[in-house]
């Protein structure tokens, strides 16, 4: 994280907790502005409940999240989600809805018109590299899973946000859509100076896109580093995922 910049996202001694288990346990980070945060780890290990604290999707049981110094529990919870673009796994995207629809739907919950909501997914739609023309009007179940996935990052940065938020957004692809979608997004997030945090359980994804990794194991992070130290790094568990890939 580099020093002086703004700070997005910060955890302060937040734990949580489901009907007297521990999920999350004194987790303590910042996210700073243009940084792309990766969380990683096995399922259960936390990771997705951490991301829905940033929303607001669940409230800790104690501590505070903070998005851009203000409380979460402080924000109205429409207005902090619709400030934010949320990323699926297969895009999330409404089955009933067409590309264009799908795509437009945060600028018409902010009372956007619709002049300005078809030109931004225009050039949401070209940015992404599908042609407007081509897909504009067709629904979710007539596209590819890496073409859904494109569509899902394309409705999430089309109002504009500050902060991304991504759920194992690539999980579900083939390897090489998903290595194609992996470059591309790491390509956009750094032209347009996004700052994310994204889940994953593969280390070739969090060394390929993160800034740094914050390695979580039974609810804690138990490593924050960059990528070029996590490589080096002699705890075990950071061992273990080295070992699944060729460094």
């Amino acid at each position: 994280m580099a020093s002086g910049s703004e700070t997005i996202v910060e955890f302060r001694n937040v734990r949580y907790d489901i009907a007297g288990s521990r999920i999350l346990d004194d987790l303590n980070f910042e996210v700073s502005k243009g940084e792309v945060l990766i969380l990683l780890g096995e399922s259960g290990c936390g990771k997705t409940t951490t991301l829905k604290l940033i929303n607001r999707l669940i409230e800790p049981t104690s501590g505070e999240v903070s998005v851009e110094h203000k409380a979460t529990t402080k924000w109205d919870a429409i207005a902090l989600r619709r400030h934010i673009g949320y990323v699926l796994q297969d895009g999330g995207l409404f089955p009933h809805m067409t590309v264009s629809q799908n795509i437009g739907l945060p600028m018409k919950l902010q009372d956007s018109n619709l002049v300005a909501i078809d030109k931004r997914v225009a050039e949401m739609l070209d940015l992404v590299g599908l042609q407007t023309a081509k897909f504009a009007d067709r629904y979710p179940h007539e596209l590819s899973g890496g073409q859904r996935q494109r569509v899902g990052v394309a409705r999430a940065l089309a109002p504009d946000p500050e902060l991304l938020l991504l759920d194992e957004p690539f999980g579900a692809l083939d390897a090489i859509t998903r290595t194609n979608l992996q470059k591309e997004f790491a390509k956009l997030v750094r032209e347009l100076s996004k700052t994310a945090v994204f889940v994953t359980h593969d280390l070739h994804e969090a060394m390929t896109l993160g800034s740094r990794i914050a390695l979580m194991d039974k609810g804690k992070i138990v490593l924050m580093d960059e990528p070029a130290s996590f490589a080096s790094s002699e705890l075990p568990l950071a061992r273990a995922y080295l070992e699944t890939v060729a460094m």
